[in-house]
């Protein structure tokens, strides 16, 4: 059988063939790819001659371009568009990656050839992007385990296999538990609902086969319905559903994978010689250590609480005046604080809506990234992996740039949330190569489709991180684009949200859905005024969850990670009515990989940066000043991770932030 996964790819920009590629296709080409790069390895490591920067660095980054190829499509289809053989191949070759992995880290020969290229350094005349990919080559060995021999060596192998087939585990557990609960809703259950959340539901059901309207658990249908819903019991048991993934019982329950994984992940660290995993982790982030992490979410904290607690009075009042006895509880909150933000605003997220259609939005942050970059975006009639995604040639100057694959519309086969990726990153050594970059969204679908304002800020920020990958322009691709530390790679993708507030964007793209015209000046100013409506809530849930990850990594593991949730909480004072954005069951971000690990405080770090750095823009004459974007695109967009984070932002911005542009910008401020 012929495997279009390891031919030529003869199509247009060397995108995959997704007409011609099958399920059946990728085990037998993960399998052969992996084959071929431990091969290419065992060539540079038993090289003959004598090591040197361009035989043993550039040596290794030319092994496993089959791998990454392959794994570039599948792993996107795997999180995009999941298929029962996507997910048994992900619980498959899981492990089987992972060992694949130690297997070159594990390779005492070829890191013998890093440590000697790496001990010379000094004499090589290396260039200072050669210089800073030696360094995080021989980083990434040492602190992979590469200096570990025997019974440790051995240990943490089997250490990272299980991780990695947990961490599967937890995804494919909360994916399941999103996809199979819905709940089939009645004609009476609609009343009161506004038109795009019935539209919704609606085309839930369709998408499911279902008789009927049908409520799921994704994100951009049921926060809507907890917005909108006048019945309370029925706002109850959608909440309680919301938040119970991972932890129903059975096969899917996420807490034991969990504690399983804070062990292993703690072994991981002390193999390493490292007090805790949040110290492994952190020593290669802008933050460094878990105490700076701890006084930036502090520093929020209290005056994020204040604002909720006072908030949380105001909502209790409106709840009391229905005629509610009781407390206001977590499924209570969205419903009475739309209700407030249409008294105080005059702002109906119903009449708002028609305003952000989906492709106006998209239309905006291209339009957004010509003015600030030049670039250009043309769509292109090509094969994709599935009949909502859609692709455009990114150009400038008429110069071929990139690919952009967007996928934007919810269904069950797609896990939650949004998030950006790259099946090819950019690069000019060995070749010159021009990067293919996806945003994965899952916004309801709708004719047309209706944004609310928090999803076109989720739209801006993804393409934020595209603009990472497209703009990037450095040699090797192992620092190419969001290559960054973690708690930097959030920098462009937040900054770019500002852009979706700039007036003069929202009264071009802004448009009404079936009138075509601009959002009355009124509106516009209103939507500005609430941009920090409700921002005790969300700063609360957001810092709450970071916290919990902080402490679930920080000393001895806990034993009972829910008991370690409940304890932090009550420490901190949490609202009684605000529960964290992401509990322990269902925290993809730090369960499903490290990549957020003792990380999730990664994205207030670099809203310090953005908030700082759009004051910038400010400052020179505004949001489309063309030197600051300049200054932008040269010093954080093209240079990846060639740097230290702290040095390309200092670069920019001529200083470090403080806390404050953050607090002002979120109205937290004294």
């Amino acid at each position: 059988m012929t495997n279009p996964l390891l031919e030529t790819w003869d199509t247009e920009f060397g995108l995959p063939p997704f007409d011609l590629i099958e399920d059946a296709h990728f085990a037998p080409a993960i399998e052969a790819a992996m084959a071929e790069g431990l091969a290419e390895v065992e060539a540079v490591a038993t090289n003959a001659e004598p090591p040197t920067f361009e035989n043993s660095v550039e040596g290794l980054m030319q092994t496993g371009s089959a791998l990454d190829r392959v794994l570039g499509v599948f792993y996107n289809l795997a999180g995009a568009d999941s298929t029962d053989m996507r997910e048994e191949i992900m619980r498959e070759f899981s492990p089987k990656l992972a060992a694949h992995s130690a297997a070159i880290y594990g390779n005492q020969a070829l890191f013998a050839r890093i440590e000697q290229v790496w001990l010379a350094r000094d004499a090589l005349d290396l260039t200072p992007e050669e210089a800073r990919v030696l360094m995080l080559t021989h980083r990434g060995f040492v602190r992979a385990g590469a200096a570990l021999t025997g019974d440790e060596a051995a240990r943490m192998k089997a250490i990272k296999g299980r991780l990695a087939t947990l961490g599967t585990q937890f995804g494919q557990n909360l994916l399941a538990d999103e996809r199979d609960w819905q709940r089939t809703l009645s004609e009476d259950e609609l009343e009161g609902l506004p038109a795009f959340v019935v539209s919704a539901v609606r085309a839930a059901g369709k998408e499911r086969g279902a008789d009927g309207p049908v409520l799921t658990l994704s994100r951009s249908v049921i926060v809507p319905f907890l917005q909108f819903c006048p019945n309370r019991s029925l706002r109850e048991e959608a909440w309680r559903a919301w938040v119970a993934r991972g932890e129903n019982g059975g096969k899917t329950d996420n807490r034991g994978v969990a504690a399983e994984i804070l062990q292993l992940r703690q072994e991981r660290a002390s193999l390493l010689g490292y007090h805790d995993f949040a110290s492994y982790k952190l020593e290669t982030e802008m933050a460094k250590t878990p105490e700076a992490v701890r006084s930036l979410l502090m520093d929020v904290w209290e005056p994020a609480k204040a604002r909720a607690l006072s908030d949380a009075a105001l909502l209790e009042d409106r709840m009391v005046a229905d005629g509610v006895n009781g407390p206001l509880q977590a499924w209570d909150w969205r419903y009475y604080s739309e209700a407030r933000r249409r008294e105080e605003f005059a702002l109906n997220e119903a009449e708002l809506k028609p305003y952000f259609q989906l492709e106006k939005m998209i239309e905006a942050s291209f339009a957004c990234a010509n003015r600030l970059f030049g670039l250009e975006f043309r769509p292109l009639d090509v094969a994709l992996y599935h009949t909502d995604a859609r692709a455009w040639e990114v150009t400038r100057d008429g110069r071929h740039i990139a690919v952009f694959i967007g996928d934007y519309f919810a269904r069950a086969s797609k896990r939650s949330g949004a998030w950006c990726s790259a099946m090819r990153s950019q690069r000019k050594f060995p070749d010159v190569q021009a990067p293919i970059v996806v945003n994965i969204c899952n916004f309801a679908k709708g004719d047309p489709a209706l944004l609310s304002y928090d999803d076109a800020r989720t739209l801006f920020h993804e393409f934020g991180h595209a603009l990472h990958q497209m703009l990037s322009d450095v040699t090797y691709d192992m620092i190419s684009g969001t290559s960054v530390a973690r708690d930097f790679v959030e920098l462009p993708s937040q900054l770019y949200e500002h852009w979706l507030e700039v007036p003069e964007v929202l009264q071009e793209f802004a448009v009404h859905a079936e009138t075509g015209e601009a959002m009355p000046q009124e509106m516009l100013d209103k939507v500005l005024a609430a941009a920090t409506y409700d921002m005790g809530f969300q700063t609360v849930e957001y810092v709450a969850s970071a916290l919990v990850d902080l402490a679930f990594h920080e000393g001895a593991p806990p034993a009972d990670p829910m008991a370690e949730q409940a304890k932090v909480l009550a420490g901190l004072g949490m609202p009684e009515a605000i529960v964290m954005r992401h509990a322990t069951p269902h925290f993809a971000h730090v369960f499903t990989g490290d990549g957020y690990s003792s990380g999730y405080y990664s994205y207030m770090w670099s809203e310090v940066m953005d908030a700082d750095a759009f004051e910038a823009f400010e400052e020179a004459g505004g949001a489309f000043d063309p030197a600051m974007a300049g200054k932008l695109e040269e010093f954080i967009l093209s240079a990846g991770g060639s740097e230290e984070a702290d040095v390309l932002y200092t670069k920019f911005r001529g200083r470090m932030p403080g806390v404050e542009a953050l607090l002002k910008g979120r109205g937290l401020a004294a």
